[in-house]
């Protein structure tokens, strides 16, 4: 080998060389830029414990349903339901029943029975659909939603019977606010369940004392007994004399005390003399 080629060997093993060093002193792996990060196994159990909901669309309203069994109605409102395996205690958005279960009311408020057997007769170890807002639980940790029957919403079908009223109307949580107020408008103008007694469902809730206060005479109005009028058979004056000492006289036919005996001329008027 001559000296140039040796040169020539020299500067091209120089030259390999620096590229080398150059790579390694970077930092930087072009196959770390390409890779894909996975999650942990950790990560990925939370995920297959999340459900999956399903996109439906009702009225041009996208809807997702997440599939579930009602274990329990609590009352009209309230509920457990199994969800993925999980059971969670839900509570219907925007809604509201009178207590039939509640550790400061003793008593079940007028139709809170009435619900709550409703609840139960349509939900009871059914399988039905929720549908969740935007805020996903409330201060209980209970899950808020839209509960779904077959295809109607609970929800529409408790305003509709009267046996609930539009209520904690929070946002974000209010998608059908406008469209449950017209459906409780109609149970209003029928006056049907908590309508049918006027001022028991208030803005804040529900007044007992209204119950209370219909179901109670007022102590201000009088029932008038009838009067019957007494009938011939029941008065009866002996002659014109005592008819006209009772202050009865003239009598006419048809008026108490008058008879045969009395009306001499038979003109239907008797004692008129």
């Amino acid at each position: 080998m001559n000296k140039v080629s040796k040169r020539l060997l020299a500067c091209l093993i120089m030259m390999a060389l620096t590229i080398t060093g150059t790579a390694c002193t970077s930092g930087k792996n072009p196959l770390q830029a390409a890779s894909v990060h996975l999650p942990t196994q950790q990560s990925q159990n939370v995920v297959a414990a999340t459900p999956q909901p399903s996109a439906e669309k009702s009225g041009g309203t996208e809807r997702k349903l997440i599939d579930a069994k009602v274990l329990k109605v609590s009352d009209g409102d309230t509920m457990t339901i199994l969800i993925n395996g999980k059971k969670e205690t839900i509570r219907l958005l925007l809604v509201d029943t009178p207590e039939s279960v509640h550790p400061k009311i003793p008593d079940p408020q007028p139709y809170a029975i009435e619900a709550s057997n409703y609840a139960k007769k349509m939900l009871n170890n059914k399988k039905v659909k929720i549908e969740i807002d935007v805020s996903e639980r409330d201060r209980y940790g209970r899950l808020l939603c839209y509960l779904y029957i077959g295809e109607k919403m609970f929800n529409e079908l408790l305003l509709e019977k009267g046996y609930a009223r539009v209520a904690y109307v929070i946002p974000p949580n209010v998608k059908y606010v406008d469209r449950f107020r017209a459906i409780q408008k109609k149970a209003q103008q029928q006056a049907i369940g908590i309508w049918s007694i006027e001022n028991y469902a208030q803005e804040d809730g529900f007044d007992t004392n209204a119950v209370k206060k219909e179901s109670s005479p007022s102590k201000s109005k009088t029932t008038a007994q009838p009067v019957k009028p007494k009938t011939e058979e029941q008065v009866y004056y002996k002659n014109c004399s005592e008819a006209k000492k009772a202050g009865a006289a003239p009598v006419r036919k048809g008026d108490p005390g008058y008879g045969k005996h009395l009306d001499r001329d038979g003109d239907g008027i008797a004692c008129e003399r």
